[in-house]
């Protein structure tokens, strides 16, 4: 795959503070990569650095093949959307489409085009007359992305443009950038905090924390093998459970519980008895008729049960040790009672608890 973006060994401090830590990135053509990560973690300031509005403290930027570093953002070929919409509230929705292009003075005709193009894509059309004070926040958005679309580049930026819209409006406009992507197949990079949005909109997800990027891989790597403790809790809602226990000849043991690691995959040979974590996502617990089929099955004590229409959450005790079990939405299950489960070991992840490496 040829690289649309390259990051090379790059670096950003304020001061003291180092932000990004010899960080390097390659973002193929065509690519929908998504970097993920909680406030602080440098995914926003990293996009900003691509943009050229910060200016690195060393490494390198290439776009298209072509080294910006410290080239100016008109100059590098890209079309951002920020999370606020900065829409100019004087303008209809056409002006504030056109206004950039005026500005480059790009041909009025070129200029019909562009937006009349834009406006079909988003289907924005109905609009175009209409002052962003008359708009829905859904529609802003919409406006906001067609401003960078008019633009005609090979690289969009996104920074967390979702987060305003509530609930409905995010799910709604997520589906459409899948859509807008899958129609232009422009390389696309996308911040957000927000793992739903990753894992559904990504190609690829850079998970990122203190400025370093902790793991780079598509969703289905993300979710199935995280590479470390971070990345295996932050990915999955409800977040992964954790056993803190030791490995032994290969088997897992807890308290007065034995895990045979059956059909688990080391990562490396293994070579000695060690402290070690098992994570075991809600969702990978069965329970009912299923418990039957599992390897490894134990009683769990139901302490709090969340319906959720789909779904049911349970909260429990595994021994001594919380544990969630996510359920179908008509289970019948009660606080208070003993609840069987079946685990499938091969479907756990392994961690070094010194290192939180996977193994």
């Amino acid at each position: 795959m040829t690289n649309s973006i390259e990051i090379k060994n790059l670096d950003l401090s304020f001061g003291a503070v180092k932000v990004l830590q010899d960080l390097n990135l390659n973002i193929g053509e065509g690519e929908f990569l998504v970097l993920l990560g909680s406030s602080g973690c440098g995914k926003s300031t990293l996009l900003n650095c691509i943009a050229g509005l910060l200016e690195v403290t060393d490494g390198q930027i290439f776009i298209k093949g072509k080294n910006v570093t410290w080239a100016e953002p008109s100059e590098r070929g890209i079309g951002m959307v920020f999370q606020s919409y900065a829409l100019y509230p004087q303008m209809t929705v056409k002006g504030n489409l056109s206004f950039g292009l005026k500005n480059a003075r790009v041909p009025k005709d070129e200029i019909e085009k562009r937006v009349a193009r834009a406006a079909e894509i988003l289907q924005i059309e109905a609009l175009l007359d209409r002052k962003p004070g008359a708009l829905s926040g859904g529609q802003r958005q919409r406006v906001a992305i067609g401003r960078a679309l008019v633009r005609d580049v090979d690289v969009f930026l996104f920074d967390e443009p979702l987060s305003n819209l509530d609930a409905k409006l995010r799910v709604d406009l997520r589906v459409e950038l899948k859509r807008l992507h899958n129609q232009l197949q422009n390389t696309m990079v996308y911040v957000t905090h927000d793992q739903v949005e990753a894992m559904t909109l990504a190609d690829r997800i850079a998970v990122m924390k203190g400025g370093k990027i902790m793991q780079l891989g598509t969703p289905d790597e993300i979710y199935n093998q995280p590479r470390n403790l971070y990345v295996a809790d932050f990915i999955g809602s409800p977040s992964m459970n954790f056993l803190h226990g030791h490995l032994e000849s290969g088997a897992f043991r807890v308290d007065d519980m034995v895990m045979p690691m059956v059909g688990y995959e080391f990562a490396a040979p293994q070579t000695a008895d060690r402290p070690a974590v098992i994570g075991i996502r809600p969702e990978h617990v069965v329970t009912g008729e299923l418990v039957k089929n599992a390897p490894l099955k134990f009683d769990a004590f139901v302490d709090l049960v969340e319906p959720m229409g789909s779904d049911t959450l349970v909260y429990a005790k595994l021994g001594q040790h919380s544990f969630r079990i996510r359920m179908d939405g008509q289970a019948r299950v009660k606080e208070g009672e003993t609840l069987e489960i079946g685990i499938d070991p091969s479907r756990a992840s392994l961690f070094d608890r010194d290192t939180e490496d996977r193994l």
